[in-house]
């Protein structure tokens, strides 16, 4: 895993000039009296901080003068969280991840396709900050049915039949993933974080597809960010093996995302493959989400070898906004008409286990548009954790757990673009990015019968120095967010 370094470390006299002329110039936002926690540095204690265009200026024991004062008496000053798998890429869903304490939410594991229109799309109207990657599955999609299908999270099988081709199961020779590769690196040039790669969605891609697109990635500096191929029966580690040797094959950086859902009970030899990979100089990296259910749709590849199941086997999937599990009858009906269904059934044991890493990084898995109330991942990540775990059950310190969602995830992007660099801190010079909660109260309280419930606890959030969140609830009519593009890419 990446070492935490930190982003300033100014030398005696200097530093000593700059804190006076920062303390005695009035700041645009002053918050007084919090409890400052930075995972990189390691810092907790009672501070005060300056914010001046955007960025934190000050930190100080000393009192601060402000234009806009928020006052944080027995509340934790933090980093802004980073989602780094946000598939809700709408305003419903980044308002709910605010009252999160997410700043920055990213499109990393399937991405967008095209790159520049998605971006462009966004600018000016977001309350958090956002980016993607370039999407595996719809750049394939424009290769073979030469259509843009944007950002969708999956493509289900039979998608454009009319047009004489079942995407997700052809296979490409050589001279089409070449031309597939081509696509892809245009992406990076208009922006995109890395690759993003859905391979359990796309079952036609071949092993050595795979193994040719992280030679690409390599070769463009960028992530992997996969999710995994589809395991067959007793061989759940085998999809793992595949994409870290690909890793370690081509030398590019590899992140697997949702290792609870990919992993179920095996996830402690996953995490140990993860380890062992990055031990031995691989860039890997992890992350899941704090819940034992999943979600996605029903007609997608990944349900193909639930065809045929009988009565008891779908008893793990629920239908949303239905408490009747499914059954042969209903599952067949369900994906016949298409739509979001949730799985049930990991082990709690293991959920808490997974949570309790401190490398395992923290991401979301939220769905788009919660307003249609599937799952409450996207709502209560972060508080869940945060509440749930560390505080209530113990398994993880705060410090840990903020690392898992501020400084981890903003290393894991940071080679790509170097603006999170920025990001992820509570330091001097740093972008204020904060999330400011009552550590005593904040709790998810989105379930599985109201996934679109707002998170408690979360007092201030800041987006580039902008308040998103006020006293608890919502500020309207304020649009902050930033796009996250990769370095070389111009901005639009």
């Amino acid at each position: 895993m990446p070492r935490p370094r930190p982003i300033l470390r100014p030398r005696c006299l200097l530093a000593a000039l700059l804190a006076t002329a920062a303390c005695s110039s009035p700041h645009d936002i002053v918050i007084l009296n919090g409890r400052v926690m930075d995972p990189e540095t390691g810092l907790d204690a009672a501070r005060n901080l300056g914010i001046r265009d955007g960025t934190i200026a000050t930190i100080t024991e000393d009192e601060l003068a402000g234009r806009d004062t928020l006052d944080a008496t027995g509340l934790v000053v933090a980093p802004g969280f980073i989602d780094l798998h946000a598939h809700g890429q709408d305003s419903v869903s980044e308002r709910l991840q605010a009252l999160d304490g997410v700043t920055t939410a990213l499109e990393m594991e399937i991405g967008v396709y095209p790159v520049a229109s998605w971006y462009a799309s966004r600018e000016g109207r977001t309350l958090l900050n956002f980016g993607a990657t370039v999407s595996h599955p719809n750049a394939r999609t424009k290769l073979l049915l030469g259509i843009d299908v944007g950002h969708q999270p999956t493509l289900p099988p039979g998608e454009n039949e009319s047009m004489g081709s079942d995407v997700i199961y052809q296979e490409l020779d050589d001279a089409q993933v070449a031309e597939l590769a081509a696509l892809m690196e245009q992406g990076l040039a208009e922006g995109g974080l890395g690759y993003g790669f859905g391979i359990t969605y796309t079952p036609g891609a071949s092993r050595t597809e795979i193994l040719d697109l992280f030679e690409s990635a390599e070769a463009n500096g960028v992530p992997a960010y996969v999710h995994l191929r589809a395991a067959y029966v007793g061989d759940i580690l085998g999809p793992f093996q595949e994409v870290i040797a690909d890793a370690a094959a081509t030398g590019a950086s590899l992140h697997i995302v949702h290792l609870n859902s990919s992993a179920d009970e095996s996830a402690m030899d996953a995490v140990a493959l993860v380890r062992g990979a990055a031990a031995q100089g691989l860039d890997v990296t992890t992350e899941a989400y704090p819940y034992t259910a999943s979600s996605t749709f029903i007609e997608s590849a990944l349900f193909d070898p639930w065809v045929g199941l009988d009565d008891e086997a779908y008893q793990r999937l629920q239908w949303p906004g239905q408490e009747e599990r499914l059954n042969a009858r209903t599952f067949a009906e369900y994906r016949e008409q298409g739509g979001w269904v949730v799985i049930h059934g990991r082990n709690e044991d293991t959920n808490e286990w997974i949570v309790a890493q401190p490398d395992v990084i923290a991401a979301s898995d939220g769905i788009p548009f919660l307003h249609l109330s599937v799952h409450p991942r996207g709502a209560g990540t972060f508080a869940r954790i945060l509440g749930h775990y560390s505080r209530d059950r113990g398994v993880i310190s705060l410090m840990d757990a903020l690392a898992k969602m501020t400084i981890l995830p903003a290393q894991r992007v940071e080679g790509a673009a170097p603006a999170m660099a920025r990001k992820g801190r509570v330091q001097v010079g740093a972008d204020a990015d904060l999330a400011v909660f009552d550590p005593e109260t904040v709790l998810d309280m989105a379930g599985y019968d109201a996934p679109a419930t707002p998170s408690r606890g979360f007092m201030f959030v800041l987006v580039g120095g902008t308040p998103v969140v006020r006293d608890g609830s919502l500020v309207e009519g304020v649009f902050p967010g930033q796009a996250i593009r990769r370095e070389s890419a111009p901005a639009m």
